[in-house]
């Protein structure tokens, strides 16, 4: 049994023979020499750091063609740092960077069957675009410094996005698309959307947010920066309830009590023997309580949580009810290989099957979409990867808990995160939007980046510290 769960979560993988026995092999470090002669190539992964940078402090507030650009600029450099790479062929190759070529592998072949071909390759140069961001982000934080730069910079501009939002809260802001059933107790209720224009998408953005500046909290170490911290995930997390969605609000509660049950496992063996069984059913418990008090005592609250439960009563629940029986159907029709990746195919094929009035632009649930998009065998390669993820997240975890290594408060949020946007995305179309998907991929990464294969020695916490763990913003 366990040769069999380390097979199908590629534990033992070693990367490095896949590549060399592929023809990549011959590819890797083919500009090796030019590089090694560029003056600006010996800062070649500070670099790269910048442009991801540069994506994650514009997100909020360009236009999603602008961001794409900028996906471009990095998807070009990192083919130009693997054409040039001086390291081991396959060093920076991992399972989880084979598994995510496989799923776009499938979606070429989605798109070669796709009943409207010009619409899914579209959306498959922007899935290829998401992928090298990925293949970008994994690569240069593996570098804690660049790796704690990134999730700053993204941490400050979501303040600033949090920051707008509340004060949309108390001053008021008009709602730019009807985003509360008008009949609701709620239909006089500011939803705040900030620089997103959308309460949904800004809950979206913000839940990684919520996480991180929790994990920062624990992962800086100056108390200068805890304070930021904490004024950090009071506003987005504030905020993020302001949205009033839904969705937001399920995957703020699970990537709560995810990080909750981690930061409970890390600290387990600093306590003692009582605490270590009781303190998870305790702070679970709490946490719990707080929950349902919260919705007892708030109005606008527990109006907002009742509604998930009234069925097509609600405008929004059976407007979701009946995109989703829609795209039921475009499954039985379609359900090996999809229609072709992308809302663009979507959109072109969905006109068939929706019900009079409902008209949408995904199938509004990820589980759906990647089904829709890439049929059965896409989805069954999606939860391969999750698989992977998650077991990859958990190994790296106990390894960093070991050595005592603060990075590991940045892999719980990641993991957290993930799982919340998961749960968020279940029953919202936010997740496909780059300012979003951005933020999903940049979570992969984070996972990515911790890996080590299985055997490896360990570092000690010194040697790691002296390489910027846990690197500050300068407050």
């Amino acid at each position: 049994m366990t040769s069999t769960w380390q097979n199908l979560t590629l534990i033992n993988l070693s990367a490095q023979q896949w590549i060399r026995s592929s023809y990549l092999h011959y590819l890797v470090g083919s500009l090796r020499s030019w590089r090694q002669g560029s003056w600006l190539m010996q800062w070649a992964e500070p670099i790269g750091g910048l442009l991801v940078m540069l994506v994650f402090s514009l997100a909020p507030f360009v236009s999603n063609a602008l961001i794409g650009v900028l996906l471009m600029a990095c998807a070009g450099y990192w083919l130009l740092l693997t054409l040039s790479d001086d390291a081991e062929p396959g060093s920076v190759i991992t399972p989880i960077h084979l598994i995510v070529i496989l799923y776009w592998g499938i979606a070429v072949v989605a798109t070669a069957v796709s009943p409207v071909r010009s619409a899914a390759l579209e959306g498959l140069f922007k899935l290829a675009l998401y992928i090298l961001l990925f293949f970008l982000m994994a690569r240069v934080m593996r570098s804690p410094r660049i790796r704690s730069a990134i999730i700053t910079v993204y941490l400050l501009v979501a303040l600033v996005v949090s920051v707008v939002g509340l004060r949309q809260w108390f001053f008021g802001a008009s709602a730019l698309a009807t985003w509360v059933d008008p009949e609701s107790s709620l239909a006089g209720t500011t939803r705040v959307y900030s620089f997103l224009g959308n309460p949904n998408l800004l809950a979206g953005y913000l839940l990684p947010a919520v996480v991180l500046s929790a994990a920062a909290f624990f992962a800086w170490k100056r108390w200068v920066p805890k304070a930021l911290a904490v004024v950090m995930w009071l506003c987005n997390s504030l905020c993020l309830v302001l949205t009033f969605s839904r969705g937001g609000w399920i995957g703020f509660v699970v990537a709560c009590f995810g990080l909750l049950l981690l930061l409970v496992h890390w600290f387990s063996i600093y306590l003692p023997r009582f605490w270590r069984r009781w303190a998870l059913p305790i702070v679970l418990g709490v946490s719990a309580t707080l929950v349902i008090l919260a919705v007892v005592a708030v109005d606008p609250l527990r109006d907002r949580v009742m509604s998930m439960f009234s069925g097509r009563e609600d405008s929004s629940n059976n407007f979701r009810i009946n995109v989703w029986m829609a795209v039921i159907e475009m499954i039985k029709d379609r359900p090996i290989l999809g229609i072709g990746p992308g809302n663009d195919a979507f959109n072109r094929v969905y006109p068939q099957y929706q019900a009079t009035g409902y008209t949408a632009l995904s199938a509004y649930s990820i589980f759906l979409e990647v089904v829709v998009e890439t049929g059965l065998i896409g989805l069954a390669c999606f939860l391969w990867l999750l698989l992977v993820v998650f077991n990859q997240g958990w190994v790296q975890l106990q390894r960093l808990r070991q050595i005592g290594n603060r990075e590991g408060f940045w892999l719980m949020a990641a993991l957290a995160t993930m799982l919340g946007m998961l749960a968020h995305g279940a029953v919202d179309t936010v997740w496909y939007r780059p300012q979003v998907s951005t933020l999903w991929w940049l979570m992969m990464a984070l996972v990515t980046s911790f890996y080590q294969p299985l055997g490896q020695a360990y570092s000690r916490p010194d040697a790691l510290l002296a390489d910027g763990q846990g690197v500050e913003p300068q407050a």
